[in-house]
């Protein structure tokens, strides 16, 4: 009598167990991919900055599709618009007493007037993105390109230099360095004029509703 009221209890057990171990075992999965597609982002960013700082144009479309061809592990597509990644480039410079006399922006004694709105900021010099832009966005903002303030960006991601000094849709969100200083006439750092070159890539997670989702990977840097 005992063993016909026990039987069945183990298949019982079981299937409660695994009511805990199934979705355990499909988060631990989708968390192991979201790492190795956090991998692959940094990856993409390194080597899309790699090229970039060398001199690579990515405003062809020749070599926007080898930059889609490296980040195709994450989704990236060189067809605007479409893919589940997105590889942000940005050039950035320091608005210095050099910049402001380059526009005609300073007094007789060579120090900037008021015209030089972005004395003493970061700016963008160029903009360019490959992939899906509604993926993500830059950490450091973007040229705003409307309003009184706003930018011309060339169909090769260029901004003129009158821009970068004198608008203030320019600005990159990107403060507290000072690339360079002088003391006792003895210059140390950055040249003036020297730019600096940053990547910036985003890729859409692998989701699992419920169990994961809104997942994403970004990485970044500096060259």
């Amino acid at each position: 009598m005992r063993r016909k009221k026990s039987s069945g209890v183990s298949s019982i057990e079981f299937a409660f167990s695994m009511l805990i171990l199934l979705p355990l075992l499909l988060g631990t999965g989708v968390m192991g991919i979201n790492m190795i597609r956090a991998l692959q982002t940094v990856q993409l960013a390194r080597d899309a900055g790699h090229m970039y700082a060398r001199g690579i144009d990515f405003a062809l479309a020749g070599n926007q599709t080898i930059i889609a061809d490296l980040g195709s592990d994450v989704g990236l597509s060189a067809t605007a618009g479409s893919g589940s990644a997105v590889v942000i480039l940005s050039s950035l410079t320091y608005v210095d007493k050099a910049a402001c006399a380059a526009v005609g922006a300073v007094d007789a004694s060579g120090n900037p007037t008021a015209a030089c709105t972005n004395y003493t900021q970061w700016v963008f010099t160029q903009r360019l993105t490959v992939g899906n832009t509604s993926v993500r966005g830059s950490n450091f903002g973007s040229p705003v390109t409307s309003g009184p303030t706003g930018v011309t960006v060339g169909t090769d991601g260029k901004i003129s230099a009158s821009d970068q000094a004198t608008k203030a849709g320019d600005v990159a969100n990107f403060s507290g360095v000072n690339p360079y200083s002088v003391v006792a006439g003895v210059a140390s750092g950055l040249p003036s004029g020297q730019v600096l070159y940053l990547a910036e890539a985003g890729a859409t997670g692998f989701n699992m509703a419920p169990f994961v989702s809104h997942m994403a990977s970004y990485s970044f840097g500096f060259f």
